[in-house]
C-alpha cells in the first residue's frame, strides 16, 4: 500500500546513484538468465502516462538487446483479428536465455478493447476465463511470468498529459486514444478492478506500482524485479588487454578522399 513516503520527492543525485546500482544488478541478472537458459516474461500494464515506458527504458538501456528485448505491438491486422486471441503474442515469447518485456500485452482485451468497445462482450468474457489458464500453461512450460500494473492518480495523469502537450519531443505520445482515456478514467478503473478479480491469481499475481512519483516508481519496480529471480554474480574477471600488433606496411588512404559528416558543432 502506498504511504506518505511515496509522495515525497527524491533528489536527482540519490535517484541516479540508486539507479546505477540497480542497473549493475540488472547486468548480473542478464548474465544469469543467459547462463541458466531462463525464459522470463515481464508485463507492464497501467494507465496512459503512468510511466511504463520510462521504467522499461531504464531497464533496457544497459542490457544486451539480444537477451532482453521489448515487445510493443501496434494495432492488430485483419488476419490477427481473426486468430485465436493469444496467438498474436505467442511468437514473441522468449526462448531459453531471453527476457522479454511486454509494453502492454494480451491484457489489452481487458482494458482498452473493453472500454473502447473494440471487442464483443463474448470475446471479453472469454478472455477473462481463458487468461488464467493461458498463463498457467506458460508457467508450467518453464516461463517466469511477472506482471506489473502502474497506478497513477487522475490529477497526476492530467499533469503529465499537459506536460506532453507543451513538449515537442513528447507530443507524439499523445494519441487520440490517450485523450479518450482521459475522458473515461472511471471506466478504466472499473475495467482494471474486474480484470484483477479474474487474473490476480496465486500462481500469476499482479504487482501494483504506485507511479505518481516517476523516479520512485522506477527504482521500486526495478528493485522488485531483481528480487523475483534469484541470481548469482557471474561477472567475469577483468581482462588484461594484450599489446596491439605493429601494423607495418599499412598506408591509410588520403583523408581528402573520404566524405565526412560536416562539423556543425
Amino acid at each position: 500500500m502506498p504511504d506518505d513516503k511515496s509522495q515525497k520527492k527524491i533528489s536527482t543525485s540519490f535517484y541516479e546513484k540508486e539507479l546505477n546500482k540497480l542497473q549493475i544488478e540488472l547486468v548480473k541478472l542478464q548474465e544469469w538468465i543467459k547462463r541458466k537458459g531462463l525464459k522470463v516474461v515481464v508485463i507492464f500494464e497501467g494507465r496512459d502516462a503512468a510511466g511504463k515506458g520510462g521504467t522499461i527504458k531504464r531497464i533496457t538501456q544497459v542490457l544486451n538487446p539480444r537477451i532482453c528485448r521489448v515487445v510493443a505491438l501496434g494495432t492488430p491486422t485483419e488476419r490477427e483479428k481473426n486468430q485465436w486471441y493469444f496467438q498474436r503474442y505467442v511468437p514473441h515469447l522468449p526462448a531459453a536465455g531471453e527476457m522479454v518485456l511486454f509494453d502492454r500485452s494480451w491484457y489489452n482485451r481487458a482494458g482498452v478493447e473493453k472500454v473502447m468497445g473494440f471487442c464483443t462482450t463474448d470475446e471479453y468474457w472469454e478472455f477473462l476465463r481463458s487468461c488464467p489458464n493461458f498463463e498457467r500453461m506458460l508457467i508450467r512450460s518453464g516461463i517466469i511470468l511477472i506482471k506489473y500494473w502502474f497506478s497513477v492518480s487522475e490529477e497526476e495523469q492530467e499533469k503529465r498529459f499537459r506536460a506532453r502537450m507543451a513538449d515537442p519531443t513528447k507530443r507524439w505520445k499523445l494519441s487520440p486514444m490517450d485523450l479518450k482515456s482521459r475522458e473515461l478514467y472511471v471506466e478504466y478503473s472499473r475495467a482494471k478492478d474486474e480484470m484483477f478479480s479474474y487474473t490476480d491469481t496465486k500462481i500469476s499475481p499482479w504487482f501494483m506500482v504506485d507511479a505518481d512519483n516517476k523516479k520512485r516508481a522506477r527504482l521500486n519496480c526495478v528493485a522488485h524485479l531483481l528480487s523475483m529471480i534469484p541470481y548469482e554474480d557471474l561477472t567475469p574477471e577483468p581482462i588484461d588487454l594484450p599489446p596491439r600488433k605493429d601494423n607495418k606496411g599499412y598506408v591509410r588512404p588520403p583523408l581528402e578522399e573520404i566524405t565526412y559528416v560536416p562539423e556543425v558543432y
